[in-house]
């Protein structure tokens, strides 16, 4: 099986936390040596393991971001 290189290069938020100690999170990441996405996903403590998640570009993150404002705007 391949092995898969993960460098998170930026810690941006806990999103929550489980009691499992498992947390979701927001992250910059950089997969196998490419640009960094935005990255949510389930981390175990001390980051051995990580769930799936979902990778975002800079202009994913900016279309999501105006769709849930345009949800929760007051």
């Amino acid at each position: 099986m391949k092995s898969i290189d993960m460098k998170i290069t930026e810690e941006i938020a806990v999103l929550s936390n489980r009691g499992s100690g498992y947390t979701k999170e927001i992250n910059l990441v950089s997969w196998n040596g490419a640009e960094p996405k935005y990255d949510i996903r389930s981390w175990s403590p001390g980051r051995e393991k990580c769930g799936k998640g979902i990778t975002l570009t800079k202009e994913e993150v900016k279309a999501l971001f105006l769709a849930l404002q345009d949800i929760f705007s007051v």
